[in-house]
């Protein structure tokens, strides 16, 4: 395979904004590609997603979107409304983030609710009914430009890679990032598996794995200073997710707050600093290929999400 084989800590951006980075020695005999998602002006890898949505706003004479979001969608939403000339309004659960200071400065208007992500997206939905406004969320009406943004990322390997990679870890919160690559390795024929990584124990995806879902009860989870943009108690979009997953023979692993601290450390000798909770994807590789049987052949592509 050839690949793009870029330097550690300046790696040019591909035509979508983002480096894919060759992790040599990460794992001894593994051959990892870090896609750093984190490269967007904005610091999330939802920056596309949110791109799109503003795109069909515009399109459909909207004046607002808004969103809820633990801080990476809000982020990214906030940029994309700025750059079209569009309000954008952010719920954000209180003390979670940086509070929405990154937002604000965007030029989004930022509501704090007491509670959780879900508490927010609730008070989302009641702001979207105002006159000119949309709901935004990955689950609302414009879903469709959600996952066509997200799928981006497919695209961006698709054109740095003479073949599909073996394996795809990426992170799974709401699961529509799953969802999105899920669409497009199959519109491609590609084979690649998809591991999904969250948060052990605080995400109804990974304690429902393989199946049914169950959302978790709201006091179940715990949140933290390093996985606090991985929790929920409903994943929105949980179920497809997982189906997605089965689909490609892939798996869902949990990982603590010790493991996702270790990834992100390793990551600085190649050039990505992203959030402890921007390294989860790793955190499950790493985590992999420390367990019996290790790591599968062929070419892993870890999806690193925000800083």
């Amino acid at each position: 395979m050839s690949t793009v084989s870029m330097a550690p800590v300046d790696a040019p951006t591909d035509a979508f904004g983002t480096p894919l980075i060759e992790a040599t020695g990460l794992v001894p005999g593994v051959h990892i590609l870090i896609k750093d998602e984190t490269r967007y002006a904005s610091g999330s890898h939802k920056e596309p997603a949110a791109r799109a949505v503003v795109a069909r706003a515009v399109a459909e004479g909207r004046t607002e979107v808004v969103v809820a979001t633990c801080g990476n969608y809000g982020r990214a939403m906030a940029m994309a409304c700025r750059a079209a000339g569009m309000t954008c309004t952010v719920v954000l659960p209180t003390g979670w983030s940086d509070g929405g200071e990154f937002m604000r400065a965007a030029g989004a208007r930022v509501h704090l609710v007491e509670g959780s992500y879900e508490d927010a997206v609730d008070e989302s939905r009641r702001l979207a009914q105002a006159p000119g406004a949309v709901d935004g969320n990955v689950d609302g009406p414009y879903v469709n430009a959600v996952l066509a943004g997200h799928g981006v990322v497919v695209a961006a390997l698709r054109a740095a890679l003479d073949e599909p990679p073996a394996q795809l870890w990426i992170p799974v919160g709401n699961g529509t990032t799953v969802i999105a690559v899920h669409r497009r390795l199959r519109e491609l024929g590609w084979p690649t598996v998809l591991q999904g990584v969250c948060s052990a124990g605080n995400n109804p995806v990974v304690t429902s794995w393989p199946g049914p879902y169950r959302m978790l009860p709201p006091d179940a989870v715990t949140t933290t200073d390093h996985n606090q943009p991985l929790v929920n108690w409903h994943a929105l979009q949980g179920p497809e997710a997982m189906a997605a997953i089965s689909d490609t023979g892939g798996a869902v692993h949990g990982v603590d707050d010790d493991q996702l601290q270790r990834a992100r450390e390793s990551l600085a000798g190649h050039g990505a600093y992203p959030t402890t909770a921007g390294a989860v994807a790793l955190a499950g590789l790493l985590a992999r290929a420390e367990a019996p049987g290790g790591l599968s052949a062929g070419t892993h592509v870890v999806l690193l999400s925000g800083r």
